[in-house]
């Protein structure tokens, strides 16, 4: 399914329609001692390309005019593509070059996708299994490990037996060809599959959650993938802190990072050295 897609607008009259473009405000946060930019969205955004680019200004690797306080996808994009371009490849080997050329053309060819939703399809086997598809060389070129929480629980065998290494699209055709099976064992695996999908609605379980903590290391910006939603992700001191890229947080300096420690969503608000914010306005 097509991710973070934009909500259905009504159709304008050809004499008024305008060509869109895509605005976003820049916040700007002292990170490690230096003022930063950071992109934030409204509620339907294009997270894929903001929780990358987010990730690009943290590092440092793109940096903005200090008096910036808007940016359109088509510059960031652009940012994007400049990065991806500068990349060289670190095998020297002839045939290795080829693949990562083909890698970089794969990643050009997607880029545009970034800024409507990305294709992707969990397992439910690691923090880090996904579907491979051309979408995926972006954060492989870049260097951006992509995360998910979405795990099987070891300790219910029979879902672990019932999901087994499949992606979620096939596990969804599973639990249709099982319901429609003569054979009562494949209908009581097809049901198992299907309160799994219907437990963990919230695509993150405890085991997700412990797994993810030991697989992200210290300091390490990553992007994290959950409800259709990409967000950019950090571990400090052992936890989990996602972004905060709400526009509705734009003047607030306090707000940069929510806590990632539970699996209801209950979470605080840190400032950028990842002191809980209290001063919190609206």
């Amino acid at each position: 399914a097509e991710v973070c897609s934009r909500p259905q607008e009504l159709p304008q009259s050809p004499r008024i329609q305008q060509p869109e473009l895509d605005f976003y405000c820049v916040k700007w946060i002292p990170w490690k001692g230096e003022r930063t930019p950071i992109i934030t969205q409204s509620t339907n955004g294009p997270c894929p390309l903001l929780a990358i680019m987010n990730i690009l200004f943290l590092q440092w690797k793109v940096k903005l005019p200090p008096q910036k306080e808007v940016i359109t996808s088509d510059e960031l994009l652009t940012h994007l593509g400049n990065c991806l371009l500068s990349i060289k490849p670190q095998e020297k080997s002839e045939g290795l070059q080829l693949n990562f050329q083909q890698n970089v053309d794969d990643a050009m060819t997607v880029l545009p996708k970034l800024a409507t939703g990305l294709d992707v399809n969990v397992r439910f086997t690691g923090v880090s299994d996904f579907e491979y598809t051309p979408e995926c060389s972006i954060f492989d070129l870049l260097g951006i490990p992509l995360y998910h929480g979405w795990l099987v629980d070891p300790q219910s065998p029979e879902a672990v037996s019932a999901v087994g290494k499949l992606s979620y699209n096939q596990l969804v055709e599973k639990i249709i060809t099982c319901k429609h099976s003569s054979d009562s064992n494949l209908v009581t695996e097809g049901l198992v599959a299907e309160q799994f999908l219907e437990t963990t609605a919230a695509q993150l379980t405890y085991h997700g959650l412990c797994e993810l903590t030991a697989a992200a290391t210290e300091d390490e910006l990553s992007v994290f993938f959950r409800n259709n939603h990409f967000s950019t992700m950090t571990k400090h001191k052992s936890h989990l802190y996602l972004l905060v890229t709400d526009q509705g947080f734009l003047q607030e300096e306090q707000v940069v990072w929510e806590s990632l420690h539970n699996v209801d969503g209950d979470s605080c608000f840190c400032d950028s050295d990842f002191h809980l914010s209290h001063s919190l306005g609206k």
